[in-house]
């Protein structure tokens, strides 16, 4: 009985919102970024936490991980008829669904995914939800948590192993923006209440900004176009760890201590 009561699924439930697609983007970044991908070995675990109503986004993520590397997917809920209704898309043992929260059921998985989870908890208790998640990776394992949009255009995330946050990442659809500071609106729980003056998230929208602004005559390009330019100059004093191949994606990761709350 002891055991069982460690297992009981840690969270509340989230909202359930979800569509295809939504999460294309982190999905993409953790197939395309080889730091990311590297623990992706064969037969290795991947939890994707809190999938919502529909377990579209957990069936896309086993998709786009299949090209990468032969990975066990599974899905986690707490709420019990969520994970009854995914259960017809399993298709044991690369794609299954179970009852589950931040104690991750139990499992030591080498990647997890959490979006959306965060966002209804007062940033007093992200750190011990990061806690409990990253303390059952399997070794060199990693936590990408984050918010995203309904439709999937502007998401950020950050991405933790066991000693904690590492990176920052923004992604976006630049053309559904006005300016790359649209995407504050989605900064993680962690981050969304600190994009004020004097915290370093917030001097990183503002020069993101000013890097945007001078990059308008490639908006002539296209919207794409001018994105890459502006993460281009503002690499030149940020630290910009990635380069201009996922620039042209919509995306930018930075070092997470560029960012860190004061």
């Amino acid at each position: 009985m002891a055991g069982r009561a460690r297992l009981r699924p840690l969270g509340n439930p989230t909202r359930g919102t979800t569509n295809p697609n939504r999460l294309r983007r982190s999905d993409r970044w953790i197939t395309g970024t080889p730091w990311v991908r590297d623990v992706l070995a064969a037969d290795a675990l991947v939890v994707d936490l809190g999938y919502g109503a529909s377990p579209v986004t957990t069936v896309g993520l086993a998709r786009r991980l299949s090209s990468v590397a032969a990975v066990r997917v599974l899905g986690l809920e707490i709420d019990t008829e969520r994970v009854t209704a995914a259960l017809p898309a399993a298709d044991p043992p690369r794609l299954d669904f179970r009852r589950g929260g931040f104690e991750l059921a139990g499992t030591r998985p080498a990647l997890v995914r959490a979006f959306n989870v965060l966002r209804q908890y007062e940033e007093a208790e992200v750190a011990a939800a990061w806690a409990t998640m990253t303390d059952k990776l399997a070794p060199g394992g990693l936590l990408v948590e984050g918010t995203c949009d309904e439709l999937g255009r502007r998401c950020c995330w950050v991405t933790l192993d066991a000693a904690g946050p590492r990176t920052l990442t923004l992604a976006c659809l630049p053309s559904d923006l006005e300016s790359p500071a649209d995407l504050a609106e989605r900064l993680p729980k962690v981050l969304i209440h600190r994009n004020v003056p004097g915290e370093r998230v917030h001097a990183l929208f503002t020069a993101l900004d000013r890097c945007w602004a001078h990059a308008a005559p490639f908006a002539n390009f296209g919207p794409r176009a001018r994105w890459t330019e502006a993460v281009a100059l503002l690499a030149a004093d940020w630290p910009v760890l990635d380069r201009r191949r996922r620039w042209r994606l919509g995306e930018v990761t930075l070092d997470w201590d560029a960012v860190r709350p004061s």
